[in-house]
């Protein structure tokens, strides 16, 4: 056969297997055909009519064992449906031809491949319980009621055919279990990776939707101050107003930088402009809380850390967390509010406290999530400090104003240290 055959050989049969597949009853029914052929073809020869052996045409079957045949191929027809049914049938006019015919016809084979399709569709215990029944009776009927002695091949036969397909049928069901279990693995292993990444870029988000709010509500809190001053003074003290707007124009640039750092994150490695600038910390802090003092809030800051270095992450932690709880006092605690910053370093933690004595409106807005300080700022505290394996405590304070303290550790979880 050329390449070129056995390639059109190949894919036919491809074809067919894959037709097959999509069709069982054609494939079960054809199965049946063959069996019947050979049960016919096996009635027309007589293993002890010649001294030469068997030939063909020793023997013709009746009608009666001809139609057992045919009713026993036709049960195979159904054998993936009702497995057990079929072989019990089969089983059942085998033993009937075996015990009424003196010369039995070969209807043994559609109980052979019946217990070969319940072998492979069942468990181990009941395959071996089944098959060692199905051996036990027909080899039995065939030794006491057969034409020959009871120790004949013929009668030996039966019982190596019935125990290979119940051995056949045992090890099709093992390697289907088998591959179905690799498969399973694998499919697993890929949705414990999907869910991973996914997980990971939830955190991402997460982290960036931090970044994104602390930093607008920062800016557009000042922004929005110091427009109101500017529209306030406009007509009588233009000087002030055109100080008021340049803090606008300052609190905006600062904004959009901010907003172009964090955004720049979801760049690609190859996108051009990446920003290479530093995140935020501890280090620039005075910056952050003179554009709070600019904006009509007195800011006291309290440092007893020496300005030492922080791991990246909490130092950037500790920072959005003076930015949210100014904002909050700036937006929440009215205008005579004064805030106080402190910045402790304890062993292996630094301490994070802002306080203010500001009084909150009378009716808290419903959405707030720590007293009058609403909106989601103390949700993406804790989450930022969880992160950290810190502890942040937000609560009013006694006599009035509000009071937020994040205790975050120096060693953080991804084992950076200073």
């Amino acid at each position: 056969m050329t390449p070129t055959g056995a390639a059109a050989t190949g894919t036919f049969y491809l074809r067919l297997r894959d037709w097959f597949r999509d069709h069982p009853l054609a494939f079960d029914a054809t199965v049946a055909f063959g069996a019947l052929v050979c049960m016919v073809a096996g009635s027309f020869t007589d293993p002890h009519g010649s001294p030469d052996g068997p030939t063909f045409g020793d023997h013709t079957p009746d009608v009666w064992s001809v139609l057992i045949m045919v009713a026993g191929a036709a049960a195979l027809v159904l054998r993936r449906r009702f497995p057990f049914r079929v072989l019990c049938f089969t089983v059942t006019i085998s033993l009937f031809e075996l015990v009424n015919d003196t010369r039995p016809a070969p209807i043994a084979m559609s109980a052979v491949v019946a217990l070969y399709t319940v072998a492979s569709r069942t468990d181990r215990p009941t395959t071996w319980r089944v098959g060692l029944v199905t051996m036990a009776v027909l080899t039995a009927a065939a030794m006491i009621f057969g034409p020959t002695n009871w120790y004949a091949q013929e009668n030996l036969g039966v019982f190596a055919w019935t125990g290979m397909a119940a051995a056949a049928g045992d090890a099709v069901r093992s390697r289907r279990a088998f591959v179905d279990a690799i498969r399973e693995r694998a499919e697993r292993a890929e949705r414990t990776r999907e869910e991973e990444a996914g997980r990971r870029v939830a955190e991402e988000r997460l982290r960036i939707a931090r970044d994104l709010h602390d930093v607008v509500a920062h800016h557009i809190a000042l922004v929005n101050v110091q427009a109101g001053v500017a529209a306030h003074v406009m007509d009588k003290r233009p000087d002030q107003a055109k100080e008021a707007l340049a803090h606008v124009r300052e609190a905006s640039r600062s904004a959009l930088d901010e907003l172009r750092a964090t955004v720049g994150l979801l760049r690609q490695s190859g996108d051009p402009e990446a920003p290479t600038e530093p995140a935020p910390g501890l280090a620039v802090l005075d910056g952050l809380l003179d554009s709070f003092r600019k904006a009509g809030l007195p800011v006291a800051l309290a440092r007893t850390d020496g300005e030492k270095p922080l791991p990246a992450a909490v130092d950037l932690a500790a920072y959005r967390i003076v930015q949210e709880a100014l904002t909050n006092v700036r937006k929440h605690a009215g205008p005579e509010a004064e805030a106080e910053v402190s910045v402790v370093r304890v062993g292996r933690t630094v301490e994070i406290t802002v306080l203010d004595n500001g009084s909150p409106p009378a009716v808290p807005a419903p959405a707030a999530d720590h007293s009058s300080h609403g909106g989601h700022g103390l949700l993406g505290m804790r989450e930022r400090v969880g992160a950290l394996g810190g502890t942040l405590t937000a609560a009013p304070r006694y006599g009035g104003g509000f009071r937020v303290q994040a205790i975050l550790p120096v060693t953080s979880r991804t084992g950076e240290d200073t």
